[in-house]
Formats: structure tokens, sequence, C-alpha cells
């Protein structure tokens, strides 16, 4: 483990008391509850920004009548969804019908798990990290796949299937672009992606290939979009066409798994776009001592976590701007354009990197 608190709580026990193998007991427990503090205290953040940025965009003010303009509306809606019945329709594989949500949140956290918020807020550094969040990605869409399947409904097995037709093949480009990160770097560890953006902002991968790094970011944000089954790219729902997607049998807490998911993954999903291209936890050095001296002053997890933040208000500008489209033009733009694109751009990078032009 190579979280930050924990491995200093761990090192208290290793000293002073009696039964040192303590310590990896505390640490697991203490990455555990980071871990879930990160992913379910920021979704009721992430639902009232979510509301607050469709409502301005649409010229509406959002929330407003419950707290301060409306900070307390996301608590009621969860309180009413956690005291919610949860029930299933006749006919349901009731086993799967019920593990589909599990599986799905389970997945993110994973995900969660291996990011690095700063030098020392890790829960693990795996030396595979990259390889390791593709293979964890095929999880949500197994929960989704089986969700739909399990719910005894035709549109919802509609609709897990157009999902899982989209996110496998969306899953091709998104390893793509991530192999093609992995490749300038040297390495399939986040720490080392990293530590190859280190120095001033121009260091870091969109600003140092000024054209690879910022259409491999363009990219990034475009994939992961329909990853991460949001609008535009919100085919698995479609309201218009299929009533509310794989989701349409769930209630009370079960609907609530599937809604944080969403959540969870967009913070993965930004994190994995700030490590890769915005130089993850680094301060944003301009090269200027007097500055860079206040900028270093900042805590890396703020920097980290603003950077977060920043991709997740690009997601949803781009949600509540852009029209969705069909599942065959979106099939079209995945097969035709988005893969020969990236396939490009990682034959590119291999050409930079053989050349000495990268580093």
């Amino acid at each position: 483990m190579t979280f930050g608190i924990p491995n200093f709580i761990g090192d208290m026990v290793r000293e002073y008391s009696p039964w040192p193998e303590l310590a990896l007991g505390i640490n697991v427990i203490l990455a555990v509850i980071a871990v879930l503090a990160v992913g379910i205290g920021s979704a009721p953040i992430l639902i009232y920004m979510e509301r607050k940025v469709c409502a301005h965009i649409q010229c509406r003010l959002g929330p407003m009548r419950l707290g301060w303009h409306g900070v307390l509306q996301t608590v009621a809606d969860v309180t009413k969804l956690l005291f919610k019945e949860v029930y299933s329709p006749k006919g349901v594989d009731t086993i799967m019908y019920y593990l589909a949500p599990m599986i799905s949140l389970t997945a993110p956290f994973f995900t969660l798990a291996l990011i690095p918020f700063g030098e020392q807020w890790q829960v693990i550094d795996l030396d595979f990290a990259v390889p390791a969040i593709i293979a964890i990605n095929g999880l949500g869409l197994f929960a989704i796949l089986l969700g739909g399947w399990a719910s005894n409904n035709k549109y919802s097995l509609l609709s897990a299937l157009r999902s899982g037709a989209q996110m496998i093949s969306y899953e091709v480009s998104f390893a793509v672009i991530m192999l093609f990160v992995v490749m300038i770097s040297g390495s399939a560890s986040l720490n080392d992606i990293i530590a190859t953006q280190s120095g001033t902002v121009f260091d870091w991968w969109i600003f140092k290939l000024p054209v690879l790094g910022f259409v491999g970011f363009l990219m990034f944000m475009c994939i992961s979009t329909a990853e991460l089954n949001r609008a535009p790219f919100d085919i698995a729902e479609a309201e218009q066409e299929l009533t509310a997607g794989f989701h349409t049998e769930y209630t009370g807490t079960a609907f609530a798994m599937f809604y944080l998911t969403e959540y969870i993954n967009i913070i993965g999903a930004s994190a994995l776009g700030s490590i890769f291209f915005l130089g993850g936890w680094q301060a944003p050095l301009i090269g200027i001592e007097s500055v860079d001296n206040i900028l270093l002053a900042v805590p890396d997890l703020v920097w980290m976590f603003a950077k977060i933040y920043f991709l997740i208000w690009l997601y949803m500008m781009f949600r509540w701007t852009w029209l969705r489209p069909r599942i065959d033009q979106l099939m079209s733009f995945e097969w035709k354009f988005l893969l020969p694109l990236s396939l490009i751009l990682l034959a590119l990078g291999a050409v930079f990197t053989a050349m000495g032009w990268v580093l």
C-alpha cells in the first residue's frame, strides 16, 4: 500500500504497538475508507454541479428552494431513494437482477484505487496500471448487459445490447489512446506517466507534443464520453426511445447504485485525463520563480482535484450543448473516424518516439 495517511498511521502502529502486524490491516481499512470517501463524497457535489451547469446553459436557475441556492436538494433526493421501496417485476432473474448494480458500483472503485491523487495519496501503484484499467472497464459493460437481460423487459434488453455494442466499440479506441500515452511516456505506471511531465505546463503532454498531444486530449474526451454513456452518446438510455434504458425496472437503492456509478466513473475518467495530458497532481508551473513558489505552496491534492473538476465541467458542457446522434451515426463515428484516427495517432507517436522527438 502506498496511501499517504494509512502509511503514516501504519508507521506509528509498527513502531509503538506490541502488535506491529496491525499496521497492514489499518492501511487496508483506511485505504478503503479513503476510496469510498472520494467516490461517494463527490457524487452529491457533482449532481448539484450538473444541475446548475444544465440550468445556466438553458437560462434557468436550477435547484433553488432547499438550502442556499438549492444545495440541499441532492440530500433530499438521496434520502428519498434510500427509503423508497425496492421491488422487482415478475419474471426477473432475481440473483442476477440484484447482482448487476453491485457489479456496476464495484468497478469504478477499482479504478479509483489505482489513481495517484497526490505524491503520497494513492492506494496502490501498479507497474501495469493502464492495462489493469482497460480490463476493469469491462466490468461496467458486464453489469449493464446483466441488468438489462435480468430485468425481463424488452426495452431494457434492447438498451443493454445497444450499450454493449457502443461500449465494446469505443473501448477499442479508448485503449489505443491510452496506449499512445504509454508509448510516449515509456511506462504503463500512472506515477511514471506523471513523472515524464514534470517541469512547467509546457512539459505536459497536451503541450509537450503540440499537435499530437492536443489531438489526443480531444479524442480522449470524446471517446471517454461514449465510454461513460453520457449525452450526447447516452444511447444506453435514450429516454425518447427506450424509456429509462437498461435500468428502467430498477428502483430505490438499486437504481441509486447505477446512478452513483455514473458519477464515480466520471471522476475516474477525469482523473485519467489529467494524469495522461495535464501533468496529474503537479502544480501548473510557468517558469517564473516568484509565481512558481506560490503555486508550489498549494498542496498537490488540491491541484489534482482542480484539474479533475475542470475536466468534469468540460464533460458537463459537452453533455448539455450537443445533440444526441442516432445509433447508426454513433457507431459509424467510431469505426469510420475515431478508430482510424486513433491508430494514426498511435503510429505517429511510435515515429516520434523512435526518432527521439518526444523527450
